[in-house]
């Protein structure tokens, strides 16, 4: 028996179906786990290809990526690229200014596609800076009064102020994660390469986790975190910071079951998987699938006992802004990201702002309530996980990668022929920063011009950020490729070296 999958290929036996469904995991939801035979694996695609065996091609500078991810696009005007000329021109057009030139059609269509050139988004009445902003540290990084807590980490921090983007619409979150539009499709994002070449620090526990709301449909969905050709096992496994009920489908059905019958009843399994395999002993799926099930057994006790936030003192739990509604959430999906890559876990990628549509940073119409208040949710979380991560010494072999979509526009929205009181999206120019496991602290790298429309100098293509991570994992994404899956140059991008140590 066959049974046919969601992606139309065949390729899943009566024997693994009856398994899959008949171990108690209601359906195992969880295809990072579950290996569904979905798509070609890479293993499959040529003679002789092997899977990296788990080791570095070069020295790493990190072990772990923690990678924060804010849903919607944040304003890298009003973040960490403020522009003060906006106060100066705000109110007027764009014409009485001396960067007329920065929303030339011409201009602007050297970055985003034909298709975009006639949008009549790019406004030209300039919108004053919404927030005030002062300098921080050694380094003197100008951060907006938004993002204070972040600011005050600003000497071990690396701002990229000249990131560009090619989708002037939110499928720009899985171009953030792939590098590739979002008709392309399914491709492996930036924690699946990292996982499918270093492999798993702690058996008990998946190699990439995911926290937090992720990509509507509209914008990426599980793609944000999936893992495309190279197969299933190296997706995203979502978990809930509730340690009663993290993963919903890992529990036997039956309940009455005990831990020791559920352990022979793998046993079982895994011993009739074991003689397929004396048949099929090269078999890719066979042994993702006997792995899957260990690994769901095992996170049984290790996921909740990693959510266990009680264990940790008042003094982390208050760092991390547990203590204040609006950041409590959020703090503590940053505090459970700590925990998990103590515990070895290679990459946790952390949502904030999902919202079933674009993303709750979206700000089109009053972005000064939007960003204040998004901002007080994840401002000293964040801010607390550098603190914490840098006190105990993880900050060295832990990168941390702050990012966003795209940035918003310095023209005002326009509500017929007023000015408005948001931003719209903007991919020409905008900013992420980086922080730990190799990468040099108190830096600023890049430019946009005057107004924050475009990158002008060392401007880099997201993928750059995707080639930044990778090198710091020792990694190099060439030696990674897949036979029969060619990338572009810009695929791979490039290290932006003048921010490492």
């Amino acid at each position: 028996m066959k049974i046919r999958n969601h992606h139309g290929t065949c390729g899943l036996t009566r024997r693994a179906f009856l398994a899959d469904t008949g171990m108690g995991f209601t359906g195992l939801a969880l295809g990072a786990l579950l290996f569904k035979n979905g798509v070609a694996r890479a293993s499959d695609t040529a003679e002789g290809y092997r899977l990296p065996d788990g080791k570095p091609h070069f020295a790493p500078n990190a072990k772990s990526v923690i990678w924060i991810f804010m849903l919607g696009g944040v304003s890298h005007l009003e973040s960490f690229d403020v522009k003060p000329e906006l106060n100066k021109y705000g109110g007027k057009s764009v014409d009485e200014t001396p960067f007329a030139d920065a929303v030339d059609p011409k201009r602007v269509g050297k970055i985003i596609e034909e298709k975009e050139k006639t949008r009549k988004d790019i406004h030209k009445k300039i919108m004053p800076l919404q927030t005030g902003y002062k300098q921080y540290g050694d380094s003197g990084l100008v951060v907006s009064d938004w993002f204070p807590n972040i600011g005050s980490c600003a000497d071990d921090i690396a701002v990229v102020r000249s990131l560009w983007t090619n989708d002037n619409d939110h499928g720009a979150q899985l171009t953030w994660h792939t590098g590739r539009h979002i008709r392309e499709g399914a491709l492996p994002t930036i924690g699946s390469w990292v996982t499918y070449g270093l492999g798993s620090m702690n058996e008990n526990l998946p190699e990439f986790v995911v926290i937090g709301e992720p990509s509507a449909p509209c914008c990426g969905a599980t793609w944000v975190h999936g893992s495309g050709y190279l197969g299933p096992q190296y997706a995203g496994v979502r978990i809930e910071v509730d340690p009663k009920n993290p993963l919903a489908f890992i529990h036997p059905a039956d309940k009455t079951m005990s831990r020791e019958e559920q352990q022979k009843n793998f046993s079982l399994l895994g011993r009739l998987n074991r003689l397929s395999g004396i048949d099929y002993p090269d078999d890719p799926y066979l042994r993702a699938r006997i792995k899957s099930y260990e690994l769901a057994f095992q996170m049984q006790t290790a996921i909740p006992d990693t959510l266990d936030l009680e264990r940790e003192s008042e003094a982390t739990k208050k760092l991390y802004g547990l203590d204040k509604e609006e950041a409590k959430t959020f703090g503590q999906q940053c505090l459970v990201a700590r925990r998990l890559v103590e515990r070895g876990v290679r990459f946790v990628q952390l949502y904030h702002g999902g919202s079933g549509s674009a993303g709750a940073w979206d700000s089109h119409g009053e972005i000064k309530a939007n960003h204040s208040k998004l901002a007080k949710q994840v401002d000293q979380p964040i801010a607390g996980l550098l603190k914490d991560l840098k006190q105990r010494g993880m900050l060295n072999d832990t990168l941390v990668v702050w990012g966003t979509e795209f940035g918003r526009t310095p023209g005002a929205e326009l509500s017929g022929e007023v000015m408005g009181t948001g931003r719209d999206h903007h991919p020409h120019g905008f900013s992420a920063w980086l922080a730990g496991g190799g990468v040099k602290g108190g830096v600023v790298h890049g430019a946009t011009d005057e107004l924050g429309f475009h990158a002008i100098k060392d401007r880099h293509f997201v993928t750059d950020i995707h080639a930044t991570v990778l090198h710091l994992m020792g990694l190099d994404s060439r030696k990674l490729e897949v036979p029969g899956f060619k990338r572009l140059d810009i695929d791979h991008g490039e290290p932006i070296k003048e921010i490492l140590v």
